[in-house]
């Protein structure tokens, strides 16, 4: 069991750097042709692959968080120490919100094709899901036992 935990822990680390690559391209896409006045096809293949890469990120998660991971228990001491605390909700709560904007965003701009409003809502929508997942991020410096990889 604990090599499938570091498998999957070292898969879902690397691919934050995937899903956070794809958001910002898909974000500075979206915002290029708005300003040029292009016309919304209704799908854009960049937007679709940041959206799979963070529902595959979630699945990831989901699979560490309610199976294999001893970074936290729950227990009565969770909620009083920062870590725990930080892995049981802070960290789910921040992922989940972050990538239910990015679906709502493609789902909405796929609506939208018609009105072409779908490059301001692919932008908007990503750059606010981007915002909470950066924050929700264990990063390094913020001393959560969490490295770069």
């Amino acid at each position: 069991m604990d090599i499938l935990y570091t498998a999957i822990q070292h898969a879902h680390s690397g691919l934050r750097w995937v899903v956070l690559i794809l958001l910002v391209a898909a974000i500075i896409k979206a915002a290029s042709k708005r300003r040029g006045g292009s016309v919304y096809p209704g799908k854009d293949s960049l937007a679709l692959f940041a959206f799979i890469s963070t529902h595959i990120q979630l699945l990831l998660g989901l699979v560490l968080y309610l199976w294999l991971s001893p970074k936290f228990k729950f227990d009565g001491d969770t909620m009083s120490n920062a870590v725990s605390r930080f892995y049981a909700v802070e960290h789910l709560v921040g992922m989940l919100f972050g990538i239910a904007l990015i679906t709502a965003g493609y789902i909405r701009a796929k609506k939208q094709a018609e009105l072409n409003k779908g490059w301001k809502t692919i932008g908007t929508f990503y750059l606010f899901g981007l915002l909470v997942i950066v924050a929700s991020i264990p990063w390094p410096f913020r001393e959560l036992g969490a490295g770069w990889f």
